[in-house]
């Protein structure tokens, strides 16, 4: 096996991602497992990291991690740092577990135009890998449960904003009236209904009265049973997408396109809601995690090989995936 320089973690609430770094900085294994912190139900978080790491599991190489293992539920809770944030002000506020089994990156806080406070863990470093050193006033979206817009200049995240979209979308489909309306999504495939969705979102209106179009419509048949879901998460994904890019020209960035953080089907659905709102798009690569944490921990000297000037490149690896 390739000697290791680091073990980078990206240990979320459902899923952990683990990425073993050569001495070059490039990736050469990885491995996924669905050991979360919201799944482990009791599982001690030394077993768990055990079963992520599996044969690296001896492997002296360092070993940071960033997510909600650092959050309150997690292994140990790290202190947020404050926007705007660069590599390091992370770099400078690592904290171990109590056994050194990991090292923990801090997540971001902000402070918004309305004094009420966002919190992020795991999407800075992400954006700290998606991001070029060097680049100037690039706009991300980080599409998930709760999509994170963010701003970063010159390797600083210098502010965010979140919207739980995702969050929205479940608890509609599974627990409103709106939801008991929906047929199987997967009778879809095919439907224009999700761009429709889009379109409406993007457009003028107010989320609380819109979001009722989604029965009326259905009982109107301008909307198929198994419609309901598609459109619903284009006119949460349009409207996010209308209030992200205000957010954006509010918060003084340019209008040079978006940089979407993510690589499964919801980051396509945010690239074609860009495309409908006339924004040019560009997808960042997948283990834009793994490169921040690479970054990180060259920048705090814990990497075999501290101070290599990783840029987000192509890694060569086949994924190993625990447990699927």
């Amino acid at each position: 096996m390739t000697a290791s320089a680091l073990i980078a973690i990206d240990w979320g609430t459902t899923q952990a991602r683990a990425w073993r770094f050569d001495a070059d900085g490039a990736i050469v294994e990885r491995r996924s497992a669905p050991v979360g912190v919201g799944r482990l139900h009791g599982t001690a978080f030394d077993a768990a990291l055990a079963a992520l790491l599996g044969p690296w599991r001896d492997d002296p190489a360092p070993r940071l991690a960033c997510g909600m293992i650092g959050g309150r539920q997690g292994w140990i809770e790290t202190p947020y740092a404050d926007c705007p944030a660069s590599l390091a002000s992370l770099a400078d506020r690592l904290v171990g577990t109590p056994g050194r089994e990991l090292t923990i990156v801090p997540g971001l806080a902000t402070v918004g135009a309305r004094g009420i406070p966002d919190a992020m863990r795991g999407e800075e470093t992400q954006l700290l890998g998606a991001v070029a050193l060097g680049e100037a006033d690039v706009l991300a979206v980080l599409p998930g449960t709760h999509s994170k817009w963010a701003r970063v200049d010159r390797g600083r995240v210098i502010d965010f904003a979140t919207f739980v979209t995702g969050e929205l979308y479940t608890l509609l489909l599974e627990h409103s009236m709106l939801g008991r309306l929906a047929g199987d999504a997967a009778g879809s495939q095919g439907s224009d209904a999700f761009a429709r969705g889009v379109m409406h979102g993007l457009g003028p209106g107010e989320l609380m009265h819109d979001l009722f179009a989604a029965r009326t419509l259905a009982l109107a048949g301008r909307l198929a049973p198994d419609e309901v879901a598609e459109w619903l998460s284009g006119l949460l994904i349009g409207r996010e997408v209308r209030e992200g890019l205000r957010w954006a020209r509010e918060s003084g960035v340019g209008a040079g396109g978006v940089r979407i953080i993510g690589d499964d089907a919801l980051a396509d659905r945010y690239e074609s809601a860009l495309c409908d709102a006339g924004v040019p798009t560009e997808v960042a690569s997948a283990d834009s995690a793994a490169y921040g944490l690479w970054r990180i921990a060259a920048q705090a000297g814990i990497a075999v090989r501290a101070g290599i000037a990783v840029e987000p490149a192509t890694a060569k690896a086949g994924a190993v995936h625990v447990g699927a």
